[in-house]
């Protein structure tokens, strides 16, 4: 028992000797304050706690917020969802609904959305962002504008219309606000800014009955999400006003990855009266066709190489048979060269401007006749034909189904 409690203290001693290890302190080594005498440390107890900053300050940060918030209350009830089922054969999705969005145009029942949404619709449902729902009926529809026109019947008090802003004066770089219905997610809104101007889409991206060759022009990029189901929304400024109608968007993958269009408010403006009227939109018609400004062929980009007399316009590559610019004696392309490893067509006259209206290419030059012009008016060409300018009265006709090309080395 004895050489048990010596083992026993003998541990306890080697442990606590242990513990009592004795600091060597370096030589040369300046004594200094005593650990009793430094300064308590930080702890949680001890930490000031942060005050909440002002109600200025936050009035401030959140006044964007406060705009966006006031915008979705005030506009949300004029955007609607609208549901299809199709009955198209020639539609891929025969007997399934597809589903897009809307917006009431006026109180009398008026809902505007694109044409690809409602193309081969057997019955178009609308529901409301209270959640009522109805029926519509089919008014018109502009497969070139890719626009169409619904009615509904429902009481006038449950109908909010939208006012229209002017999208000539929107600019690269302004709010732009979409509120719609992105894979059936009823009301949403996404925010952005717009990213480009002057786009085109061709009819041929579009479900659409028309033959291919017609452009949509001057559309509006954005970066606000835009993703299926947005289609036929409105397009918003600061104001809550609509600068267009939400129409497409550029994917690899089928959902918005950054790029996404509007056709113009000026646009829809201009085919509304149309679609009321006859249920259809009749184009003005000029007859000519011109290098693509987007792939690098404008006449800015083609003065130098060519040695153009002027340095804006549109080239005519090529006049299409008994059309308005050959009954007025406009010239196309007389023979080809090669520009950048392109064989184009040139030696035709340039147009600079459309009633003393510059333009700067051809998406700016059917622009215009789109929205400012009908078929059977006469407008003032200008044209630039080797070094000299002159006017050329042209009357414009009804835009045909079909074209026929005018021999020579460019295509209708």
């Amino acid at each position: 028992m004895r050489k048990l409690i010596t083992l026993l203290l003998s541990s306890i001693f080697i442990f606590a000797g242990a513990c009592q290890t004795q600091v060597t302190i370096p030589p040369g080594a300046q004594p200094s304050t005593p650990i009793t005498d430094l300064p308590a440390g930080a702890s949680y107890h001890s930490q000031a706690i942060p005050t909440p900053v002002s109600e200025a300050v936050i009035a401030e940060a959140d006044a964007e917020y406060l705009l966006l918030t006031n915008l979705y209350e005030r506009l949300a009830p004029s955007v609607v969802n609208i549901e299809v089922v199709l009955n198209d054969p020639a539609h891929q999705f025969l007997g399934q609904l597809a589903s897009g969005s809307g917006f009431v145009l006026n109180t009398d029942g008026y809902i505007m959305t694109n044409t690809h949404v409602i193309s081969g619709a057997d019955e178009i449902t609308v529901t409301f962002s209270d959640g009522y729902v109805t029926q519509a009926e089919l008014v018109g529809t502009d497969n070139y504008s890719d626009l169409a026109v619904i009615r509904v019947s429902v009481d006038e008090l449950r109908l909010r219309p939208v006012t229209f802003g002017d999208s000539n004066a929107v600019r690269v770089g302004q709010r732009a606000v979409a509120i719609g219905n992105p894979f059936g997610l009823a009301t949403s809104m996404t925010v952005g800014i717009v990213s480009g101007l002057g786009r085109q889409l061709p009819s041929a991206q579009m479900i659409t009955e028309a033959p291919v060759g017609f452009q949509n022009p001057s559309i509006i990029q954005v970066d606000a999400p835009i993703n299926p189901g947005n289609s036929g929304g409105p397009l918003l400024n600061s104001q809550g006003e609509v600068i267009g109608v939400n129409t497409a968007i550029r994917s690899e993958s089928g959902i918005f990855e950054g790029v996404g269009f509007a056709v113009p408010a000026a646009t829809a403006l201009r085919v509304l009266p149309d679609m009321l009227e006859n249920g259809r939109v009749s184009y003005s018609y000029i007859g000519i066709s011109s290098e693509a400004a987007s792939e690098g062929f404008s006449v800015a980009s083609l003065a130098e190489p060519l040695s153009l007399p002027v340095d804006h316009g549109v080239l005519v590559a090529a006049v299409n048979l008994e059309s308005p610019a050959a009954n007025a004696g406009i010239r196309g392309g007389s023979r080809e060269t090669t520009v950048r490893g392109r064989t184009i067509c040139v030696g035709g006259d340039i147009i600079v401007a459309v009633n003393d209206t510059v333009v700067n290419n051809m998406d700016e030059l059917v622009y215009y006749l789109v929205v400012n012009t009908r078929p059977g008016d006469t407008v003032s060409l200008r044209i630039a034909r080797e070094n000299e300018t002159f006017d050329v009265l042209v009357q414009l006709s009804d835009r045909p189904d079909n074209v026929e090309a005018a021999p020579g080395c460019g295509e209708a």
